[in-house]
């Protein structure tokens, strides 16, 4: 097949290009600089110039591929609602490119946006409601290709998706402990953050690709749960600093705008993911991960 890979030179995006090419597949990825180009191009990819903002390319990219793989996403947090719609535009737009055809389009989620406190599992739905996180537009934008009868499924990432060159929620945890001098968590520090490593992730990535199963929802996770106080661990051996505990009317104080995700608490399961996609997770876990110095030389 031929593969249209948004985000292609990213975290994730570029691990999901390397799991391609390495599965037989050819890539043609989504590239808005010439250093992107370039990466794609080392990589073995070909190259189709563009960016989330021109509508035009995109569909262009999947009008000439055989399924799309959506990585792609603005983390500007100081924009977090914006990013959201503007990601459910991006989704709208894949499908207007695949209409009347049965290409598959894997669109990245998270499971983040699913009820905390209890094991969630692929079946869970996020609420649609009033309330509802910004992230959820992804979910919806979602939900109404598949009701068009388009070939759409779910990847929904955990909160940490780890490895060399990770810059997400564990590199802010550690500039964050950087700054204040203590590494922290809330509470007993139990809440737990799901893990898996990229190239794990990729995997599950190119599997959903050549399944192409419509709607279905799929959570790439190694590591059910890990301890938030374990994470804040690892960080404070390695730079040195006691590890504390701080009290939930302390938190926003020490962690900022972060504060949400240091309180995230939700446990994943993935037994439905593993059993449809055939996948088996086989790289390092998180704390092991994330306990080297390529996390700490930043």
């Amino acid at each position: 097949m031929r593969i249209f890979v948004t985000g292609a030179s990213g975290f994730v995006g570029s691990a999901v290009v390397r799991e391609l090419i390495a599965a037989g597949h050819e890539v043609l990825g989504l590239a808005r600089s010439d250093a992107s180009a370039g990466a794609l191009l080392a990589a073995g990819a070909a190259v189709h110039r563009g960016d989330l903002d021109d509508r035009q390319s995109l569909r262009a990219g999947a009008r000439a591929t055989d399924g799309i793989i959506h990585t792609a996403f603005n983390h500007d947090f100081s924009r977090y609602a914006h990013s959201c719609a503007e990601d459910a535009e991006v989704i709208t737009a894949l499908g207007d490119a695949i209409a009347g055809t049965q290409k598959p389009l894997v669109v990245t989620s998270a499971i983040g946006i699913l009820a905390h406190g209890a094991g969630v599992t692929e079946q869970d739905v996020p609420d649609f409601g009033p309330n509802a996180m910004p992230r959820v537009a992804t979910e919806r934008a979602v939900a109404d290709l598949v009701g068009q009868g388009l070939n759409v499924s779910l990847m929904r990432l955990p909160p940490s998706v780890h490895g060399k060159g990770d810059h997400g929620f564990v590199p802010i945890l550690i500039g964050i402990a950087r700054q204040t001098g203590v590494s922290a968590y809330i509470g007993d520090g139990n809440n737990a953050w799901p893990a898996v490593h990229r190239f794990d992730a990729a995997r599950a990535y190119v599997r959903a690709v050549e399944v192409a199963m419509p709607g279905a929802v799929y959570h790439p996770v190694a590591e059910t749960g890990i301890a938030f106080h374990e994470i804040a661990g690892v960080i404070g051996k390695r730079l040195g600093i006691p590890v504390v505990s701080k009290k939930p009317d302390e938190a926003a104080d020490h962690f900022g705008w972060f504060t949400h995700f240091a309180k995230l608490d939700c446990p994943a399961a993935s037994d439905i993911t593993r059993r449809q996609l055939g996948w088996s997770p086989t790289e390092a876990g998180l704390l092991a991960d994330i306990d080297q110095e390529c996390y700490f030389d930043q």
